[in-house]
């Protein structure tokens, strides 16, 4: 199986998918880290692949997505973005509507109270 088939299967395995330094619960970059943080705070379910771990997903991520830098975050086997739009979405609300317009499980108040402590 090519690299591309096994993160197609991973990315569309999982209703959510972070491609990530380290794991969600051993973190190796700051990046990474704010992420999965989101995440995990927001009580979202997500698959954790951490790239440090396969230098053929490593690079094959960046050639899936066209997208040079890791984490990256999928959503029902749609590329969402890395860090940094994903930090934009969460304040502005977007991550809930997506969240909510695919059917993915979130806590709300904790999606709210992110919102609050960086207003």
């Amino acid at each position: 199986m090519s690299v591309q088939d096994r993160i197609r299967e991973m990315v569309e395995g999982s209703d959510v998918v972070l491609f990530m330094k380290g794991t969600r619960m051993m973190p190796q970059c700051g990046f990474s880290s704010r992420v999965a943080g989101v995440l995990n705070y927001m009580g979202v379910d997500f698959r954790d692949v951490n790239v440090l771990a396969d230098d053929e997903i490593r690079q094959g991520i960046k050639d899936f997505s066209d997208w040079p830098t890791i984490p990256q975050l999928y959503v029902k086997g749609e590329f969402v973005g890395g860090c940094d739009i994903v930090t934009e979405m969460t304040l502005s609300g977007e991550l809930d509507q997506l969240f909510e317009t695919k059917g993915v499980a979130y806590d709300k108040a904790a999606a709210e109270k992110i919102r609050e402590a960086n207003a």
